[in-house]
């Protein structure tokens, strides 16, 4: 997409803006009371272990400043781990370590820190350093993703994660986030991420952009992004699906990575996803929730919604 578009043709192309995103979608469909759950990470996991989504494993949590005196004897015998606030946002605050040498832990970019640093880092997440509106959080300590191989190159310092944007339970529209080296191995596109628009039909890749710019191969690997597909793809989307009930959330982001061993599982939901997925789509939204809101109206099963969205937001011509 151009970045001089007029008004009238962005409209055309059903781009959806944030004014109308914020008030003809999240205001209208989503209840203030249920956004508590997708904004706390900790209670987001407790309600999908109740309904048994799968999740990362949790290792543990620390509330209280004295607790952070208690790390050292959580993460004795682990050589990876993560740490998050609770009610963070835009991946700030995200500590990954991959590997221990010696007494220091080595973090995704490569970069070496010891005990001090850790705990120093956990002390401002529960400052509120990092969470959404600068309130006291927690810190979740949690098990790292051993990614599906076949994502590896797709990344660079850190597990790449498919968005999804569901309505009405039917989703509409996804891309992967591809850490890179300018983006600490965080996958944040605003940190310098590649978003990567993915065909709802087939999960196959549709577009790959960077600071809003076109590109065609991960700048740090070089892979191409031409020919990604996304493995579990259906189970993916129902995945996907299934956390609309859970959240009580209309319009919502989830986020999802793919381990090795369990496939498909929830990392976190965002009750106001942003909306650099069309662009990564080079597709707007409107048109598609409006679609959806049909979707919505005539099917009730979970399974039927999932079949006409890959059907009717496939962007991609369909093999002979």
């Amino acid at each position: 997409m151009s970045l001089l578009v007029s008004p009238l043709k962005l409209r055309e192309l059903g781009i959806l803006g944030m004014n109308s995103r914020n008030i003809g979608f999240i205001g209208r469909y989503n209840q203030r009371k249920n956004y508590s759950l997708a904004d706390n990470k900790l209670k987001t996991k407790s309600a999908a272990i109740a309904r048994s989504i799968p999740v990362p494993e949790l290792i543990g949590t620390v509330d209280y400043q004295f607790q952070i005196q208690t790390l050292s004897h959580m993460l004795h015998d682990r050589d990876a781990f993560v740490i998050k606030p609770s009610q963070g946002s835009g991946g700030k605050g995200i500590l990954v370590i991959v590997g221990r040498q010696g007494e220091l832990f080595i973090k995704s970019s490569g970069g070496l820190i010891d005990d001090r640093d850790v705990r120093r880092h956990s002390s401002n997440i529960l400052a509120g350093l990092y969470s959404l509106g600068g309130r006291n959080d927690s810190a979740m300590i949690e098990a790292l993703i051993d990614f599906d191989p076949i994502l590896k190159d797709y990344s660079y310092e850190g597990v790449p994660d498919i968005r999804v944007i569901v309505f009405r339970g039917v989703p509409v529209m996804a891309m992967m986030r591809c850490a890179t080296h300018s983006s600490d191995g965080k996958a944040n596109l605003h940190q310098g991420a590649v978003g990567v628009g993915i065909d709802m039909g087939s999960g196959q890749s549709v577009c790959a952009v960077q600071h809003n710019r076109i590109v065609s191969q991960h700048p740090d690997t070089q892979i191409r992004f031409d020919q990604l597909i996304i493995p579990h793809w259906q189970q993916l989307l129902e995945l996907a699906s299934s956390c609309a009930g859970m959240a009580g959330l209309d319009y919502l982001g989830v986020d999802i990575v793919l381990d090795r061993l369990r496939g498909p599982m929830l990392l976190e939901l965002n009750a106001r996803p942003g909306l650099a997925i069309q662009v990564a789509n080079q597709s707007g939204l409107e048109h598609r929730l409006l679609l959806a809101a049909e979707i919505a109206d005539d099917c009730q099963d979970a399974e039927q919604k999932i079949r006409l969205a890959r059907q009717h937001f496939s962007s991609l011509p369909k093999q002979p």
